[in-house]
């Protein structure tokens, strides 16, 4: 569902609605709320995530040259999210970032990009004093949720901290929110094998994938590489960009869709009784033609129980029904964001 590099901005023409309904809601044979969030405490390997790492003198400066995030102010005990965009400005990785070593920082981002956004950035390393390489072998990912799996010295830690804990890094993620309740989330990377994760609970893979879409942090997959400027996944509002910075590729889109037009796509949560997966077309039931939105991260809370973030025209909220894969197809229930949408970013 590529749209022109305008789309972020652009006010939409209101879509047809025959049926007055601004929030779809679950029908009475949808699963009632869930009865508590203790099923949700738990740890999972995320194989679906990789690790970059940038080594050398330069490499801040060169990563502040080509992330969306001010990568060169970043303090040892503070991670941050970064994209990479195209030079359209939309967004073929994203990252959360955190330093390891005065001159090493790592990047992790979803493993089925990271072969091609790795060699790309070594395209453009050049004569920086930085060595970019996969380092997923040396230091496995952790999706860590509910305070029970909180990875010791980091279960006060504020959101978007860096704990080191020997050779092993806790970043403190923003909470994911379930029928009004706060999940707390960590990312911890550590050589494969560290009891510290190994021991704890399990926690099902698609239970975690949904906790992401809950948290309203959106994360690129190879499904919707180069699909959304930033402000189309509301990247702005949970801290990926900097407007203060210096030049990146895709800036000048990217600053021209926050400062010159109206922002007419934003990510919203959406729960449906049906699976969903990421790049799958969302359609508003007044339009059958064209997609109103995509599907960015999708996840299941339990046996029929799906929940997705959706980067989706806000034109489309203001009646109708959604659907996915089609006009015709799976209802999906709107729910509410764990953050309020700010109309001006710092």
């Amino acid at each position: 569902m590529a749209a022109d590099d305008n789309d972020a901005m652009v006010t939409d023409t209101a879509l047809p609605a025959p049926q007055p309904a601004p929030h779809p809601a679950l029908s009475p044979s949808d699963p009632p709320a869930l009865a508590g969030l203790a099923g949700f405490a738990g740890t999972t390997r995320l194989d679906d995530w990789g690790l970059i790492r940038a080594q050398g003198e330069d490499a801040a400066k060169f990563l502040q040259g080509q992330l969306t995030q001010d990568v060169e102010a970043l303090t040892p005990d503070r991670a941050t999210l970064a994209g990479y965009c195209s030079p359209k400005g939309r967004l073929m990785a994203s990252f959360v970032v955190w330093r390891a070593a005065p001159d090493q920082l790592l990047l992790a981002c979803s493993a089925d990009l990271l072969p091609g956004v790795l060699k790309r950035l070594q395209m453009f390393v050049l004569r920086a004093r930085c060595k970019l390489s996969d380092a997923s072998a040396e230091l496995a990912l952790w999706g860590l949720a509910g305070t029970t799996a909180a990875p010791g010295a980091a279960a006060d830690a504020a959101i978007w901290s860096h704990t080191r804990q020997g050779d092993a890094h806790a970043v403190r993620l923003p909470d994911a929110v379930v029928d009004g309740q706060a999940v707390p989330r960590w990312l911890y990377a550590a050589p494969p094998g560290s009891p510290a994760v190994t021991e704890g609970p399990a926690l099902a893979p698609a239970v975690w994938q949904a906790l992401e879409a809950h948290s309203g942090v959106p994360r690129i997959l190879a499904a919707t590489a180069e699909q959304f400027v930033p402000q189309m996944v509301n990247f702005e509002q949970v801290g990926g960009v900097s407007f203060r910075k210096g030049c990146y590729p895709g800036q000048e889109v990217v600053a021209r869709s926050q400062y010159r037009g109206t922002i007419k796509r934003r990510a919203q949560v959406l729960t449906s009784t049906q699976p969903l997966q990421p790049g799958q077309e969302v359609f508003h039931s007044g339009d059958a033609d064209q997609p109103a939105g995509m599907v960015v991260l999708a996840g299941s809370l339990a046996s029929g129980r799906y929940s997705a973030l959706v980067e989706l025209k806000l034109a489309a909220l203001e009646g109708g029904s959604l659907h996915a894969g089609g006009a015709a197809g799976p209802l999906l229930a709107l729910q509410p964001l764990p953050y309020a949408i700010a109309e001006e970013v710092p």
